[in-house]
């Protein structure tokens, strides 16, 4: 099969020669307009009107009521940790299969990630693991959830929506509502993706993107925090921007705050790739139901969105025999220049987040031996 596989993503993308890369970029809007237009005003840092164009096209987009470009997706995920209220020595619930910004981020406020298991239909956090462990290890007491062997406040829960497919994100808001825990969604891969017809991002109480060179849509770097809560929103615009107190001139200041926003030259071109999103996803779930239709015919499963939802596809995958066969099928492709990758390295398995609590990983692992993702780029053949 690696033979036939490796002939089929040429053929795919129309390269017979050229190495073909994971997932790269495509540029074939406005980009070059809008950022020369940019540069022509002067206003290339964090103050202009692609800024706030941006702002408003995602907006109207996600359905969101507020949306703050930052520099790139582990700030918007940082300050939505801060707005979440979560502080230092507590515990955020995450999944052990993600990028590691994930877990960078819970640690930059001083508390520590808390691992449950993953769900094999959505590889991401699973709603039925997540309620068992609530229920044998944790306590709520006056509006807060506490892990009962260390007394730890449990802060937040993020789930992520891995390669862009959506999370069973109703079930784990219910639930963590019930517990009294906030959800932030790192939905950094899966801008465009829905579930029950809406869009990721939005179900909880704080959400975050990432545009970062190789995701769906791209400026470079760049991120997006979203929420519906008017105070939230309004806090992350200020604390963005270190949280400077608005005069004519005086430099006053009432927060920490940070220098992440969105910087206009960036958000040129955010609004140009914004504007051909659902082109780009749709080219995506193209690829994606040809790949399914060629590995119907081989004994491996090709990852399919979960159901209830339309995915963006953002990084197709499919699962190996076991982790020997997985290394060969990498050596194979990456070595007759076709760009594949493994999953990540299990979080847990992390030196700085070895210690840190964890529940059953049994999925998790499972998934980690046997993934592999493969050509994903939109097409221009």
């Amino acid at each position: 099969m690696f033979d036939q596989f490796v002939q089929f993503v040429r053929d795919q993308f129309g390269e017979q020669e050229r190495f073909i890369p994971l997932h790269e970029p495509r540029f074939t809007g406005n980009e070059k307009k809008y950022v020369n237009d940019a540069i022509d005003s002067t206003f290339v840092s964090s103050v202009g009107k692609y800024v706030d164009r941006f702002e408003n096209m995602i907006r109207a987009y996600t359905g969101a009521s507020y949306a703050i470009a930052t520099v790139n997706g582990t700030a918007a995920l940082h300050i939505a940790l801060i707005l979440a209220g979560v502080k230092r020595d507590e515990l955020v619930i995450t999944q052990p299969l993600s990028f590691i910004a994930t877990s960078n981020a819970i640690s930059y406020t001083g508390a520590e990630p808390c691992f449950v298991d993953i769900d094999p239909a959505t590889l991401s956090l699973s709603p039925e693991k997540l309620a068992v462990f609530l229920s044998e290890q944790t306590t709520v007491s006056e509006g807060n959830c506490y892990h009962t062997a260390s007394g730890k406040r449990i802060a937040a829960c993020v789930p992520m929506h891995t390669f862009g497919h959506p999370a069973e994100i109703d079930a784990i808001v219910q639930l963590c509502n019930t517990y009294h825990i906030p959800v932030i969604e790192d939905a950094a891969e899966s801008l465009g993706s829905t579930y029950q017809g809406r869009q990721t991002g939005t179900f909880g109480l704080v959400g975050t993107y990432s545009f970062n060179g190789n995701k769906t849509i791209t400026c470079g770097g760049g991120g997006m925090v979203v929420t519906n809560d008017e105070t939230l929103g309004k806090l992350a615009k200020h604390l963005t921007t270190q949280a400077k107190v608005p005069h004519k001139w005086a430099f006053d200041h009432d927060y920490i705050g940070y220098n992440y926003r969105l910087p206009n030259l960036n958000a040129a071109m955010a609004c140009a790739q914004l504007e051909q999103l659902d082109g780009f996803i749709a080219n995506k779930r193209e690829l994606a139901r040809l790949y399914e239709a060629f590995f119907a015919t081989t004994s491996y499963p090709f990852i399919r969105e979960p159901a209830r939802s339309q995915s963006n596809y953002w990084l197709n995958a499919i699962l190996l025999h076991d982790r020997r066969e997985r290394d060969e099928f990498l050596e194979y492709t990456n070595s007759r220049g076709i760009m594949t990758r493994p999953a990540w390295t299990l979080l847990t398995k992390l030196p700085m987040f070895s210690h840190c609590l964890r529940d059953d990983m049994s999925v998790a692992e499972y998934i980690e031996d046997r993934l592999v993702n493969i050509p994903s780029s939109v097409r221009t053949t």
